[in-house]
């Protein structure tokens, strides 16, 4: 056994003696240690729960002959975090998962793992963990949140209240119904409850092969999370003895597959940088380009929140992810040759599955669009790419001209949306947000509700070198690289250029010559790093283009 090296023999006497001042008997360290990597905390909803999924874990290797030892991941919560200094910390935290779990495994010689995340950026930073460790290692994640219900009946969830306080500056909604959203959009524990970025990439961790059935689905308040999760701590055991590592089921196949459940789903942007930064640590190269070829091949299937009046629980009820793979897989869109966390192959795990709620998941001859939820876009504006949720993306606004409406910062943005200076037909830029230029790449979910909440979201557009919430709907468009702070050609619009978008060919352009946009570069000076000193300033010297998944170097 790997763990061999801190237990077995007179040279590791000094070791064993530590883990008895632990606690742990001679009969425990016989069996093979198994690290259980929980992002427990009380300041996350979607990781208050996590305590008791840990619980069921550690019940699950116990049953099945290992010996469980628990460490903590940090997490932020992302809407606690959103509209203010705090989302710099957001995106960069990743990065800070991934190093710390690699130096505890790595430190303790665990012969495998069970990873315990939730919200958005413990899921890629544990997946990118478990890549560089290359131990046996699953995932059980703490479940989504459940929608929640106002007065009237109706359902709601979290964009609806980002929305709502667009729709009060507006006039629209009063105090009362603000805090009604307030009371009721959020009414559980777990991550929040529609398709947004941990929901999407908890899903993403079933369709990549390295969580259960269930995985990204069963919302955190059932029972059969619980179950999930001894399940889980049962299997680990079984990829211990069958030695079935990460690296083995995270291949150039499952990663293809990945993309193209992320397209049938309809799942956040996000997915754009994770996925890419996830296979760096696999040693293999995603190209933004790729993923649009995998999007014009793969219908969207499903219109959760926010795209539609759907959640994570009735997908789940419907038949949850696997269901999802077994329409794609009648058009032959996935491998289903890869190996996964079950031990099976995928085309074994689908034996059997059915699609429980053609209203849910469309079947793969009906539909909502022939092409895949998320669209990456091209041009002269973003020579290396930017994305949009096409899935959540109005009809009127898949074609959109107007003139720019230029902002340095999202505070600069977000005040004169509330201030009512911008108007149908305008393309609000948000630049020097990006990896480096934020640094951090923030979220733009405040400025994207507000425009939604104001009923612009069929009129207005909006582009950023930052990220967008899965939450976010509408014509945001995020990830433009060049970023601003690498000089990309966002740095040069000006108030009133017009910005051309067409979704549908996947081209974003700015209507400026070459000469104009010359003449501008050659004055243009970069602006000081808005952050000097500390793990962001560390951060801006190492992080990467969005466009290799803004991993650092």
């Amino acid at each position: 056994m790997r763990s061999d090296n801190v237990k077995k023999g007179i040279p590791t006497a000094p070791n064993r003696s530590l883990f008895y001042a632990l606690g742990y008997t001679k009969e425990e360290l016989e069996r093979p240690l198994i690290g259980v990597v929980c992002s427990y905390n009380e300041i996350v909803p979607g990781h208050m729960n996590l305590d008791k999924i840990a619980e069921a874990v550690k019940a699950g290797i116990r049953a099945a002959g290992g010996t469980p030892i628990e460490f903590p991941a940090i997490a932020v919560c992302d809407g606690i975090a959103m509209g203010h200094v705090g989302m710099k910390y957001s995106l960069v935290t990743r990065d800070l998962i991934a190093d710390s779990t690699e130096a505890m495994a790595m430190a303790h010689q665990f012969d495998g793992l069970v990873m315990i995340p939730n919200c958005d950026k413990n899921v890629p930073g544990l997946l990118m963990a478990a890549a560089r460790v290359n131990v046996p290692t699953i995932f059980v994640s703490g479940g989504p949140m459940l929608a929640g219900h106002l007065n009237d009946g109706r359902r709601t969830c979290l964009s609806h209240m980002f929305e709502a306080v667009g729709s009060y500056y507006a006039g629209k909604l009063d105090e009362a119904g603000v805090e009604e959203y307030e009371n009721n959009a959020c009414p559980t524990c777990g991550s929040c409850s529609g398709m947004y970025t941990a929901n999407s990439m908890n899903c993403l961790t079933e369709a990549i092969g390295m969580g259960l059935r269930g995985n990204g689905t069963i919302p955190a308040v059932w029972s059969a999370r619980i179950r999930l999760a001894k399940h889980a701590g049962m299997q680990i055991m079984d990829l211990v003895a069958k030695d079935i590592k990460p690296r083995d089921i995270m291949t150039e196949a499952a990663f293809k597959n990945a993309e193209t459940v992320d397209m049938a789903l309809g799942c956040s942007t996000n997915t754009m940088l994770h996925l890419p930064a996830i296979a760096h640590e696999c040693g293999i190269a995603l190209d933004l380009d790729a993923s649009n070829d995998i999007s014009s091949n793969t219908p969207n299937l499903c219109h959760l929140a926010p795209a539609g009046n759907t959640y994570m629980e009735d997908l789940e009820q419907a038949g949850g992810v696997y269901a999802v793979m077994n329409e794609l897989t009648k058009k032959g869109l996935l491998d289903t040759s890869v190996m996964t966390c079950t031990g099976k192959t995928l085309a074994e795990n689908l034996k059997g599955v059915e699609n429980r709620n053609p209203e849910i998941i469309r079947p793969i001859d009906n539909p909502y669009s022939h092409d895949g939820g998320i669209a990456v876009l091209k041009g002269n504006l973003a020579p290396e790419g930017c994305v949009v949720k096409r899935s959540a993306v109005a009809p009127e606004m898949m074609k959109h001209s107007g003139p720019a409406r230029v902002f340095d910062s999202e505070e600069e943005a977000i005040a004169a949306i509330y201030d009512g200076k911008i108007v149908a037909g305008d393309v609000v830029v948000i630049r020097y947000e990006g990896p480096k230029g934020g640094p951090g790449m923030r979220e733009m979910l405040n400025p994207t509700s507000a425009i939604a909440g104001m009923g612009l979201d069929k009129d207005v557009a909006l582009i950023t070198d930052g990220r967008f919430s899965g939450a976010t709907r509408g014509a945001s468009i995020g990830h433009v690289c060049p970023e601003a702070a690498q000089g990309g050609t966002i740095a040069f619009v000006e108030e009133g250029d017009t910005i051309n978008i067409d979704i549908t060919s996947c081209s974003i352009t700015l209507d400026v010559d070459e000469k104009t946009l010359s003449e501008r570069k050659a004055k243009w000076v970069c602006p000081e790093p808005k952050v000097k000193t500390g793990y962001l300033a560390r951060y801006a010297k190492l992080v990467t283009s969005a466009a290799r998944g803004a991993v650092l170097e």
